[in-house]
């Protein structure tokens, strides 16, 4: 699984779901990250600008501004939102 966050510097926002996405995929060696910048790339930073943070998981956007590390868990494991039993 792949994921990606798109980003600037600067974006308190940004260093929040990093932080929250590196603490969730910790010791998950079937999780790759990579972290786009967006401040460099005028075809990005207008698509993505209004909404970064973006996270895509394989390709397709998951969510933007905020996650929780439940929401994403549920996410890398193919859950729909809310679906988690008690």
């Amino acid at each position: 699984m792949r994921l990606t966050i798109y980003s600037k510097p600067g974006c308190h926002l940004c260093d929040e779901m990093k932080a929250l996405v590196h603490r969730t995929i910790a010791g998950r060696p079937d999780i790759s990250l990579d972290e786009i910048d967006i401040s460099s790339d005028r075809d990005l930073l207008e698509r993505y600008g209004l909404e970064i943070p973006v996270l895509m998981i394989d390709g397709r956007k998951a969510a933007k501004y905020r996650v929780s590390e439940e929401g994403l868990r549920r996410m890398i494991e193919g859950k729909p939102d809310g679906s988690a039993s008690s």
